[in-house]
């Protein structure tokens, strides 16, 4: 099955900032077609969800820990999905993961995304956030 690829983790110093993107591992597979989240976790601890964006984009959803400071949206022409994550803390040092799936806009509009079994995932991408 089709795979999704993370990029763009690193390391990062309070305050500062991280751009994530994430792309299908099948050029021919149109991301911009699906509900797409990003989901983090730290080793030993549940996997939280932190984003999501509707197929039509128009709608967002973040968690409330991330709110006002991380950023999802598609660039449509790369057929690639971005987090952009500002005024970074360091909590945020996690792995990333992005995710796929169908499902209709209102399940983001009402914020159950993260009940969502999505149909494809990426391997992760490690996000550390120390002084």
């Amino acid at each position: 099955q089709v795979q999704l690829v993370e990029s763009g983790g690193g390391e990062a110093r309070p305050g500062g900032s991280l751009t994530l993107s994430c792309a299908a591992s099948d050029s021919e597979f149109t991301l911009n077609s699906y509900t797409v989240a990003w989901f983090r976790q730290v080793q030993g601890k549940e996997r939280e969800g932190i984003a999501c964006t509707s197929s039509t984009s128009v709608i967002t959803d973040y968690a409330d820990s991330v709110k006002g400071r991380f950023t999802i949206s598609r660039d449509k022409a790369k057929n690639t999905v971005t987090l952009q994550m500002d005024s970074l803390i360091s909590d945020a040092t996690a792995v990333y993961y992005c995710a796929a799936g169908g499902a209709h806009s209102t399940i983001v509009r009402l914020r159950l995304w993260t009940f969502l079994d999505f149909d494809y995932w990426g391997q992760g991408t490690q996000v550390t956030v120390s002084s």
